[in-house]
């Protein structure tokens, strides 16, 4: 069995548009017809130009060669033009070839891929959910209200999800780590306070700030938000200097959660061996892949780390997610985003049930792709899958920032 060809599809989903302006999916064929589905997390250039280095990375170390061979294909790639270090661009596009390489060897022993790489661990996945807009709600008015949040946590709870996500505190600006506004640290505040009153003990509260801050901006807000116990403090500062996640966890009582946008487990090693994250959350489309995310959480289990799979893409990173999940000891969560877009996608083959995901049986990933409705929603647009603001702070009226959502309209 080869890898013959290769095929990508940058599709977008429709408004309003949780998970990404667009969702980059690869389908590669074996050479006796067996085909495989992966999905590109990438998004520091422009999906054109991330297909572009997908051809290329395929066309270099995986055309031709048995797809089992996935070590091989990884110290390829991760070599390529002598580097041999972590790049967020090439890695995405391995981390694509390889969950589709997962997939074709699942549908050729008729396993899932869960049991190629361990085995059985978790019948069931708990899932976490960011809040989104209720239909009732003003999307305007829904990311700075704590009430607003709190009904859309009540009604998450309702349907079985035992932990929900929100990130009050912005911007996400270009301009690296600041300080959070006294306004910002407020509103964080509030929205932890109306959310726990809300869910009481029924649910985690899982704080997301996308790395804005400075260190010590960082400890300020997380100390203020301790009594309200959430999970996670994710990503408190930027992830271009790893070794300042630990001084965070040092001063703040809330375990510092990161990885979403770090790659292979040279990253992650530096954040177990300082002490900087004790939950890490790798984007398998971006990370590495399947293989690559194992070892992690291998390496994660010596330090007494667990790992929580991010997701802000489609719904075949979601079910590579979910393969690893349900083979690891030291799993904590799995991330989910739940549109009729991301479920039509992958023809309901996986779907949440109270909260949870059952292990899937199917072969390979445990999904099938709706290839004709990917093809009939094409990304026309210029951005990126997610934009930084390239404004400051704004510390005299307040910030506020639209939940990682793209508007309704391009640019």
């Amino acid at each position: 069995m080869k890898l013959q060809d290769l095929d990508v599809i940058v599709t977008a989903p429709p408004a309003p548009g949780w998970g990404g302006r667009y969702w980059i999916l690869v389908k590669l064929t074996t050479d006796d017809g067996i085909t495989g589905w992966g999905e590109c997390y990438a998004a520091s250039v422009g999906p054109e130009a991330m297909r572009a280095v997908i051809e290329d990375v395929f066309a270099r170390y995986f055309q031709g060669e048995n797809p089992e061979n996935i070590e091989r294909m990884f110290r390829r790639t991760y070599s390529s033009g002598f580097t041999q270090r972590p790049d967020l661009t090439v890695m995405g596009a391995f981390s694509s070839l390889e969950i589709a390489c997962w997939d074709i060897l699942g549908k050729a022993r008729n396993r899932p891929v869960w049991a190629l790489i361990g085995g059985m661990m978790n019948e069931r996945v708990r899932a976490y959910t960011y809040l989104y807009p209720l239909p009732q709600h003003r999307m305007d008015d829904f990311w700075t209200s704590p009430e607003l949040a709190a009904e859309s946590a009540i009604d998450c709870v309702e349907r079985g999800y035992t932990a929900v996500k929100f990130d009050p505190a912005g911007p996400y600006t270009m301009r690296g780590g600041h300080q959070p506004g006294m306004r910002d640290i407020a509103m964080s505040v509030a929205f932890c306070k109306a959310i726990r009153e809300a869910v009481g003990d029924r649910a985690d509260l899982l704080f997301g700030t996308h790395g804005q801050f400075t260190t010590a901006g960082a400890i300020r807000l997380g100390q203020a938000i301790e009594p309200y116990l959430p999970l996670w403090f994710e990503e408190p500062v930027p992830p271009d200097n790893l070794l300042e996640f630990a001084e965070v966890a040092r001063a703040v009582r809330v375990p510092v959660a990161t990885g979403e946008r770090l790659t292979t487990r040279a990253e992650f090693a530096t954040l177990l061996r300082s002490g900087g994250a004790k939950i890490l959350q790798p984007a398998l489309g971006r990370a590495g892949g399947i293989w690559e995310m194992r070892k992690l959480a291998a390496m994660a289990e010596s330090f007494n780390a667990e790992m929580a799979p991010h997701l802000y893409a489609g719904p075949i990173e979601w079910a590579a997610n979910i393969q690893l999940a349900v083979s690891i000891p030291n799993l904590l969560l799995a991330e989910t985003i739940e549109t009729p877009f991301h479920a039509a996608l992958i023809k309901n083959t996986i779907s949440l049930d109270n909260g949870f995901i059952p292990a899937p049986t199917a072969p390979g990933l445990g999904i099938e792709v709706d290839e004709d409705l990917a093809r009939a929603h094409p990304y026309t647009g210029g951005d990126l899958h997610l934009q930084m603001q390239d404004a400051p702070c704004d510390y005299a009226l307040g910030n506020a920032f639209q939940g990682g959502a793209p508007p309704l309209t391009e640019s």
